[in-house]
């Protein structure tokens, strides 16, 4: 397959799947196995760094308004009833360093996850069952507006975030939606705060995974934490540039399309789905992934 139609079918996968709680991770790997890409690849590593950037770029662009609202009211919130501690960006904050203290801590572990088949295919089924009966049982929340949460929310959904991290094939998306339905708040309520905690926490990861990988320190590229130095050509910048502007594109269609599904449905289909790709990558993939 060309470099340029393949950039532009992995960009659809990476913008269909990030916020989507079906593990986008597990969906860019399975992709690029198909396509014969080495998971060991420095380039192609890079790669799949920067159209996860173009995706997480969708989200203060849909939500451009909340978040004007958002800095604007702070800390007294839109009514007035809220804090330093409890306004709904402290509330983010709060949670992305609940989760990313632990995820630095368990960066070698997390590395080690990231091409393991039998994680990933684990996960993305475990994590169908859970979401499955959360969402059924969950059913009478307390909180409804992403500006109802408290502490105990942000606390609790961070913490859950940490799965996704150590866990590759969990989805982010899907540990913080099923984490804030079990904290009381809607479907709805629990996916604006999961799309929020997504936007520092994909930046801040996904930066750092490519400093790692353009500019390793010293002793870190023996140690695995880092790629070695790539050299890049202008047919591969032109490769990047299509991942990064499609996954964009496609990532933002979907954020759009996602709130609108869940004011109306749950997310059993989700569920049903991870399901069977998990077993699909358990028993059928396997020998793409030389396992």
């Amino acid at each position: 397959m060309h470099d340029y139609l393949l950039s532009v079918v992995l960009g659809i996968v990476e913008g269909l799947t990030e916020f989507l709680p079906v593990s986008s991770t597990a969906h860019l790997r399975i992709a690029q196995s198909l396509a014969h890409i080495s998971l060991a690849d420095g380039f192609w590593k890079m790669y799949a760094i920067v159209i996860q950037l173009g995706a997480i770029l969708a989200l203060p662009v849909y939500f451009r308004e909340r978040i004007a609202k958002f800095v604007s009211t702070f800390p007294q919130g839109e009514k007035g009833d809220r804090t330093w501690f409890t306004h709904p960006l402290t509330l983010v904050l709060i949670a992305f360093v609940v989760t990313a203290l632990p995820a630095f801590l368990l960066k070698k572990k997390i590395g080690e996850n990231l091409e393991n088949l039998t994680v990933i295919g684990s996960a993305l089924i475990i994590g169908g069952i859970v979401m499955w009966i959360v969402d059924a049982l969950c059913r009478s929340p307390r909180i409804t507006h992403m500006e109802e949460a408290g502490l105990p929310q942000a606390i609790w959904i961070g913490a859950m975030q940490i799965l996704s991290a150590v866990f590759p094939g969990t989805s982010r998306s899907m540990s913080t939606i099923a984490a804030g339905q079990i904290a009381g708040m809607s479907r709805e309520a629990a996916l604006e705060f999961s799309f929020f905690l997504s936007i520092p926490t994909m930046v801040v990861a996904t930066g750092w995974d490519l400093l790692k990988t353009l500019h390793p320190g010293h002793g870190a590229a023996e140690a695995g934490e880092a790629l070695a130095p790539i050299h890049i050509g202008g047919h591969q910048w032109i490769v990047v540039g299509i991942g990064f502007a499609v996954s964009f594109v496609v990532a933002l269609a979907v954020v759009a399309w996602f709130m609108h599904w869940v004011r109306k449905h749950g997310f059993a289909p989700f569920a049903i789905y991870r399901i069977i790709l998990g077993a699909w990558v358990l028993y059928a993939l396997s020998p793409l992934f030389g396992h």
